[in-house]
C-alpha cells in the first residue's frame, strides 16, 4: 500500500512539473492538468521501455549528456503519441529536459 502512494505522489508531482515547465518555457504547450496527467503517464512509460531496451546509460536520472538527449527526445516523441494533450517543439522538449533535470537535482526521483 504504502509503495502506491509513493507511486501515485510521484506521479502528481510529475504532472504538476510538467504543467510548471509548460507555463515557464516557450515551445511547449500542455492541456490543463489531465493533458499533463496523460503526457506524463506517457512519458514515464517512453522513458521505460527506452531505458529496457538500452540500459541504465540512457536514464534521466544519469543527468549526463546523453540523459538530457535522452530525455528530450522522449518529451518530444510523446507528442506524436498524444497531440491533443501536448504540443512541443525541438527547442521546447530540449529546455524542458533542462529544466526537469534541474529540479530532479533538487528533488530526486527517489524521494518524489
Amino acid at each position: 500500500m504504502r509503495e502506491w502512494i509513493g507511486f501515485i505522489v510521484r506521479f502528481i508531482v510529475s504532472a504538476l512539473v510538467l504543467l510548471l515547465v509548460s507555463y515557464l518555457l516557450p515551445g511547449i504547450q500542455i492541456a490543463g492538468f489531465t493533458g499533463a496527467l496523460v503526457a506524463a503517464a506517457i512519458i514515464a512509460i517512453l522513458g521505460y521501455v527506452i531505458e529496457k531496451l538500452l540500459g541504465d546509460k540512457v536514464s534521466p536520472q544519469n543527468r549526463g549528456l546523453v540523459g538530457f538527449a535522452t530525455a528530450a527526445v522522449i518529451i518530444y516523441l510523446a507528442k506524436f503519441i498524444i497531440p491533443a494533450y501536448m504540443n512541443v517543439s525541438v527547442i521546447g522538449a530540449l529546455l524542458a529536459a533542462f529544466v526537469i533535470g534541474i529540479i530532479d537535482a533538487f528533488v530526486p526521483t527517489l524521494i518524489r
